[in-house]
């Protein structure tokens, strides 16, 4: 058998909003919406349901009804839940629909897609925990695979992952680590005995999230026979193949009139046309084969930018700044008890957030650029450290 795992991450952050100086101490309303704005909550939330979630959801599900072994892993995340609450809730009532199935498998995590594995234990246990209450809450089952906010992983993390009894854990299929295997395998962690690494096919899961609509790319147009192709030439390094990429990349990434969207229909019915040929969960993924070798990442490795470890959220001493800052007031929060502020200072770690105050160039930094609500990394920093001042003023105030 040879077989897809293809597995699509569902997030929004909620976004703070140009929070000045002289907004400290006297309004505390950090991510309070005005519709027009460029960090508008509701009017981007509506705008990507518009082009991605409702369009490639029901792509989705036409797929799972037309293909009894079409299947697909989602992992979402809590603030994205939030917003799909509030303003959309019809996406929740079909993301319900497409788990019913059976075909759709839901992936642990980080409500508030943070990084904080790296800064604070406890409030990573705490998050986990959250999200995994939230998910069974909305859709009755309860994850069995872990993925890490960003896919940040290394060796500890596995290690926690087996200590709490997940079945898997998903990590970047990065060349170094590699060092000339194939990321087409079952992996185990290094330290654990139980637990299974499956790693991202990043070649040819980037052919589609980046590259498809690129004129310049020299493989441009992707059709659906072509990437039979590579696929087909791939699985000679081994019979699975892990796909995973941001849910957005269809219709949001890749816009609708690239033909994402056509392309992605194609590519299901011409991989399962062959008998041989199945699409599988992440759990199904974990017992494909046994691990054929076992792998060691001692430091973090994420699946962003061309560097892929942390840089993306700690290069710079505003970022540094802002998190260390952050994480430093958790306790005091806390130990509040105080249901809003606690809220409040959730939301903030949400990765997104240094992920605006990059100040990298070249390629890298313009996909950062492109992601951010703000004028500036500068900007960013700013209005987030103005917020962190309120925070101590609400501190102080109790």
């Amino acid at each position: 058998m040879r077989a897809i795992c293809l597995y699509l991450h569902i997030h929004q952050p909620v976004r703070y909003r140009e929070y000045s100086i002289f907004d400290v101490g006297s309004d505390s309303n950090y991510f309070n919406d005005d519709y027009h704005s460029r960090q508008s909550n509701e009017r981007i939330f509506k705008k990507v349901a518009t082009k991605s979630y409702h369009p490639t959801l029901d792509l989705l599900e036409r797929s799972l009804k037309k293909h009894p072994d079409f299947k697909v892993s989602l992992s979402i995340t809590g603030t994205w839940l939030e917003q799909a609450e509030k303003w959309d809730y019809a996406l929740i009532e079909q993301i319900r629909r497409l788990v019913s199935t059976g075909q759709v498998e839901i992936l642990g995590e980080t409500y508030y897609h943070s990084l904080a594995f790296f800064y604070n234990l406890d409030e990573f246990n705490e998050q986990v925990n959250i999200h995994a209450n939230k998910i069974r809450n909305l859709f009755g089952v309860t994850p069995k695979v872990f993925r890490n906010t960003e896919l940040a992983y290394n060796d500890q993390l596995a290690q926690w992952a087996e200590q709490k009894g997940y079945k898997g854990i998903l990590a970047e299929g990065w060349d170094k680590i590699l060092a000339g295997s194939s990321p087409n395998h079952v992996y185990r962690p290094i330290g654990c005995q139980n637990l299974k690494l499956l790693l991202k096919n990043y070649r040819l899961s980037d052919d589609i999230a980046f590259r498809f609509s690129n004129r310049g790319w020299s493989e441009w147009p992707l059709t659906a026979p072509k990437y039979q192709q590579w696929l087909n030439g791939d699985c000679l390094r081994g019979n699975l193949i892990n796909l995973f990429m941001d849910f957005e990349t269809f219709g949001e990434h890749q816009w609708a009139d690239t033909g994402i969207f056509n392309f992605m229909e194609q590519f299901i019915d011409s991989w399962l046309a062959e008998y041989e040929n199945k699409f599988i969960t992440v759990s199904e993924a974990c017992d494909f084969e046994p691990p054929v070798d076992e792998i060691s990442m001692p430091e973090i490795v994420t699946w962003a930018d061309t560097e892929r470890d942390l840089s993306a959220w700690d290069s710079n001493a505003m970022q540094a700044s802002a998190t260390h800052d952050l994480y430093a007031l958790r306790d005091r929060v806390l130990a509040t008890k105080d249901l809003q502020l606690i809220s409040d200072w959730r939301h903030l770690t949400t990765s997104d957030h240094p992920y605006f105050m990059c100040t990298k160039y070249w390629n890298d930094g313009d996909v950062h650029a492109y992601f951010s609500a703000y004028a500036s990394p500068y900007e960013a920093f700013m209005y987030f450290m103005n917020v962190l001042r309120d925070i101590e003023f609400r501190l102080d105030s109790k």
